[in-house]
């Protein structure tokens, strides 16, 4: 009688190695060959479930977004909008060691996207993500039914920026500093 596989679980399996070897080392580190022996799998075994490094990180970039919407939409509701819009959008930054990490994984797979599609379309719906996040926010923040496009494209922009900035720059835009600058232009934003 063949063997049944439940792939769910073994992908699921995969997942959990994967960020083990990520948040440990980097996301450098996570080749198929680390990872495999993270899990106790064999490379060749590892490759019927992501055949290219591309795979890998579209399959990473699949967590952070679950991630991340699950820190956005079960996070802290009280306070005001203003404080409210400030914790969801912080959500996006690369602040702590998690963050980072899930960072990288969009840089490296948004340094793909321009000669491979599946990173292109993968870091796309990431955009769409981060982009209904603003909306969201900015909504919140003026009380208006739907968000000013213009509003969003602005903000949607400054959050790249920062990102960007504070993972390659963490000298020069730490943490503190990255929620200053976006808690400004929120003021900003809302100011009569």
């Amino acid at each position: 009688m063949p063997k049944i596989v439940d792939h769910d679980a073994r992908r699921a399996e995969l997942a959990r190695a994967m960020w083990r070897v990520v948040y440990r080392d980097g996301v450098g580190a996570a080749t198929v060959r680390s990872i495999a022996a993270e899990a106790g799998w064999s490379p060749s075994a590892l490759r019927h479930y992501f055949a290219t490094q591309t795979e890998l990180l579209v399959f990473a970039m699949e967590h952070v977004q679950a991630e991340a919407a699950e820190r956005i939409t079960g996070g802290d509701r009280s306070g005001s909008p203003r404080e409210i819009a400030q914790r969801i959008l912080e959500q996006l930054l690369p602040l702590d060691r998690q963050r980072v990490r899930e960072a990288e994984v969009w840089l490296l797979l948004a340094a793909r996207a321009p000669t491979d599609p599946a990173a292109r379309a993968r870091t796309a719906e990431a955009d769409d993500g981060i982009r209904r996040a603003v909306e969201f926010a900015v909504t919140l923040l003026t009380g208006e039914p739907a968000a000013d496009p213009e509003v969003v494209a602005g903000l949607h922009a400054l959050l790249d920026g920062l990102a960007l900035h504070t993972l390659l720059h963490p000298d020069r835009m730490p943490p503190g500093r990255a929620r200053e600058l976006l808690g400004a232009h929120l003021d900003a934003l809302v100011a009569p």
